[in-house]
This record gives C-alpha cells, sequence and structure tokens, in this order.
C-alpha cells in the first residue's frame, strides 16, 4: 500500500473526501483551523492546508482494490501524474502531516493579527486606517484609530475591515 495525491475540483476537497471514503478508499485530508468572515461573522472552520488536493492510499496487484471509480468519483478531477505514473508519496510525509495537523487544532491562524495594520470600509470611518486591536465577539472587533492626533479605540464590524496594504 502507498500514498498517491488526488486533484479535486474548486473546493470540493471534502465531497472528494467522503466519495471516496464511501466506497472504501483511506483518504487523508490534512486541514488546518482558520477564522474566517462568513455573512458578517468571524468563525473557525477548518480549511484544507493542500487546497483542491487529498491523499489517497491504494494497493497494486489482484487482491487491491481497483483504482478505475476514483477518477469518476464525484468532486475528484484526477489522479496526479507524472510521465504517465501515479505521483507517489512517502509515508513519512503523511506522518509529519498528521503530527503537525494535531498539534496546531487547538490555535487556529486568525484572520486578523494584533497590531496590524487595517483599513475600515464603511462610514463613518470608511477610508481610514487603524490598528487591529481583537475580535470583540462574533460579529465586531476593536480597531485603534487616530482622531485629532489621539488614539481612540472603536468597535466596528469585523465585515467593515481589510488588510491596509
Amino acid at each position: 500500500m502507498r500514498w498517491y495525491l488526488v486533484h479535486t475540483k474548486p473546493r470540493q476537497e471534502r465531497c472528494a473526501l467522503e466519495n471516496l471514503e464511501r466506497q472504501g478508499y483511506q483518504c487523508y485530508l490534512p486541514t488546518l483551523p482558520s477564522e474566517r468572515l462568513r455573512q458578517g461573522l468571524l468563525s473557525i472552520s477548518a480549511e484544507p492546508l493542500f487546497p483542491r488536493y487529498l491523499f489517497i492510499r491504494l494497493g497494486h496487484g489482484d487482491s487491491a482494490k481497483s483504482w478505475t471509480p476514483i477518477r469518476s468519483t464525484k468532486g475528484v478531477s484526477r489522479l496526479v501524474s507524472f510521465g504517465g505514473e501515479p505521483a507517489k508519496v512517502e509515508d513519512d510525509l503523511i506522518e509529519i502531516l498528521r503530527v503537525q495537523e494535531d498539534s496546531l487544532q487547538g490555535e487556529p491562524e486568525r484572520l486578523f493579527r494584533h497590531g496590524e495594520r487595517v483599513r475600515l470600509t464603511e462610514a463613518p470611518f470608511g477610508g481610514i486606517e487603524g490598528i487591529y486591536q481583537m475580535a470583540d465577539g462574533e460579529r465586531r472587533a476593536m480597531v485603534l484609530i487616530h482622531i485629532l492626533s489621539k488614539p481612540v479605540a472603536v468597535r466596528v464590524t469585523a465585515a467593515s475591515l481589510r488588510k491596509a496594504s
């Protein structure tokens, strides 16, 4: 049994994973907890570490499960190959990814970091740059802006913030 790489359709990693596992294949989709803005709310979700890719464990020989159904599985684009040969992935790499994934499960990657420069996009402070301080609930964030040469902490909706360039 060896690990191989499956290329999925855009944003269909979980669909491909579920459908391959339903067919009896052993698969692995490494994820990273990330803070995302969805419908104006800050939420934490497990995002694929390698967008559009997942790993599948396949065997060789007569007793091995057929590789044929993989390409026609919903969510799968193709099995990654080089020169007509499916790309093999070392077991050590999969083990390293699993250990790293386990160690990162507690701390999500934040959308904005403390001290990062942000631009406010909605009135009354639209266009003003500030310094992100912290999340203030699911919908709001605290930002430090300068008004009349004084730093002022304001609470704004997280959806009204963009990273400053």
